[in-house]
């Protein structure tokens, strides 16, 4: 079994379609996307009728539920604030209708064990786990979860940990990548004869510029156009 997995897209367009692009060269059985899908980037429409329309199966973030039930939320202000609102305004019932029918995880029975994906947590897509926590926790969290290993987004920084025989996985993002160089991160995972995992990080280069000129043309925060062309947020 490979799987694809992307993350983060935040309705970015031209990182959607380069990531799927890239997925696909790699001969995968199954594509999974596991929010947040809009919020941030000057695409949401165009990104979840693509979604939709090729299958792709997707979890909601905490993001794309804020622009489906109006959800208020203390953990984005600001700039997260002003693209959501705008978000709602672009987006009509059948993009609504996608976003609601979202299921929270992704659950497969793999030969070696049980395997999760999900944003945050399955019940609290806004929580960001913390892949950097002592050992400990990250055991405790995969047996709260029953789960041998758990693909987990929200950090927007690729990042992986071994946790007893298991391991805990963050894809990035593919749409805003925090991780300190520009590009779609995309995560390739293989299920080995040993029964264990192999974790492999793509990073995707895509015309930034076009979406970088549709920001501006909508007149969204600027600092958004910053942080796609250096991977993180300005000093």
């Amino acid at each position: 079994m490979r799987l694809g997995i992307i993350a983060e897209i935040h309705a970015n367009l031209p990182a959607l379609e380069a990531a799927l692009e890239a997925v696909r060269a790699q001969s995968v059985d199954q594509v999974l996307a596991i929010g947040d899908l809009v919020g941030y980037g000057p695409h949401p429409k165009q990104v979840l009728k693509k979604l939709d329309r090729e299958g792709i199966s997707c979890v909601p973030g905490a993001a794309d539920e804020r622009v489906a039930f109006s959800l208020p939320s203390e953990a984005r202000q600001g700039v997260g604030d002003i693209t959501i609102e705008w978000t709602r305004r672009q987006i009509g019932k059948p993009e609504l209708s996608f976003l609601r029918s979202l299921r929270p995880r992704h659950k497969l029975k793999l030969a070696g064990g049980r395997f999760l994906a999900m944003h945050g947590l399955p019940d609290k897509p806004e929580f960001k786990v913390d892949l950097e926590a002592p050992l400990y926790e990250l055991i405790d969290l995969l047996a709260d979860l029953k789960v041998r290993w758990a693909v987990i987004s929200g950090r927007h920084i690729p990042l992986h940990r071994s946790a007893g025989n298991g391991l805990v996985i963050d894809p990035g993002s593919v749409g805003l990548t925090l991780g300190g160089e520009p590009g779609a991160d995309v995560l390739i995972l293989d299920e080995l004869a040993d029964h264990t995992l192999q974790v492999r990080y793509i990073k995707v280069d895509y015309d930034y510029a076009q979406t970088i000129f549709d920001l501006a043309a909508w007149e969204l925060p600027p600092v958004l156009a910053d942080v796609i062309r250096q991977g993180r947020f300005p000093q």
